[in-house]
């Protein structure tokens, strides 16, 4: 059951790797972009935070991670007004594979932490998004060379 939950888990890293590895890359990240993204993924940590460190059996627990989750789910598309301007179809049709997942994974992490035994992926888990949000905030606002003719900032 459990690698049925993570299956979806799988295919968001792999698409959001696809996003970030290729498309971001490429065509660069405008400044909202590079502002927005890293506070996407900090609602993302902060629902995963949320499981990692509350009870299920918590009065409210699992309300709060729903909304939490949902709010998420609604910030993520913040950027799709920029996205319209700037994206290929193709990115366009990967944000759209990602929004699908983006429920889908925060369903399979509610039902993980609900079941109680595998503490250990959502610490990982939680681990990995904190992790990504930082590389987002450093490579895109220290090492990112927007023109590759000057030295990078």
């Amino acid at each position: 059951m459990t690698a049925l939950l993570l299956a979806p888990v799988l295919l968001q890293m792999v698409a959001m790797a696809f996003d970030e590895g290729v498309f971001h890359r490429r065509r660069g990240l405008p400044r909202w972009e590079r502002i927005g993204h890293p506070l996407d993924t900090a609602t993302v940590a902060l629902a995963y935070a949320w499981l990692v460190f509350t009870s299920p059996t918590t009065p409210h627990a699992l309300p709060i991670y729903v909304a939490l989750s949902v709010f998420s789910c609604l910030f993520v598309t913040k950027d799709e007004f920029v996205h319209a301007k700037v994206c290929s179809p193709a990115e366009g049709w990967l944000h759209s594979v990602l929004f699908v997942l983006h429920p889908v994974v925060f369903l399979a992490f509610g039902l993980l932490w609900w079941r109680g035994d595998a503490a250990w992926i959502l610490r990982g888990q939680l681990v990995m998004t904190v992790l990504f949000a930082l590389y987002q905030v450093f490579y895109w606002s220290v090492f990112w060379n927007p023109n590759p003719r000057t030295p990078a900032r």
